[in-house]
């Protein structure tokens, strides 16, 4: 069998039988048979995703319906974070008097009611 020459140097590359088909436009099938036929097996797979990672410095999950972030956004994105980062401010002690004041009245009428 003939074996294309892109698809043997893929194959050495350490690229799969998958990415191989899509990036070229066959049947993954034809590229595994050009396997079968080189006898190369697949590198592990750290190897195999180092020789596919494309050097055009494009994001993989890149989205073009997408927009990208303005400068004011970032800006906004960046203020709101440096916000929700700030330390806590000291909790200040509440003048609890009427609170207790409160509890103290509550106590008094409960202590009527069960003297009656």
């Amino acid at each position: 069998m003939n074996v294309r020459p892109d698809i043997a140097a893929l194959i050495f590359d350490g690229h799969t039988d998958t990415h191989i088909a899509r990036r070229l436009g066959c049947h993954r099938s034809t590229v595994h048979r050009a396997r079968q036929v080189l006898e190369r097996k697949l590198q592990d797979p750290q190897q195999r995703l180092y020789a596919e990672e494309l050097p055009t410095g494009r994001v993989r999950d890149y989205d073009r319906r997408r927009q990208p972030t303005s400068a004011a956004q970032a800006a906004a994105n960046r203020r709101a974070l440096e916000e929700a980062l700030r330390p806590a401010a000291k909790a200040t002690v509440r003048d609890l008097t009427a609170y207790s004041e409160l509890h103290a009245r509550r106590a008094e009428r409960r202590s009527r009611r069960t003297a009656a």
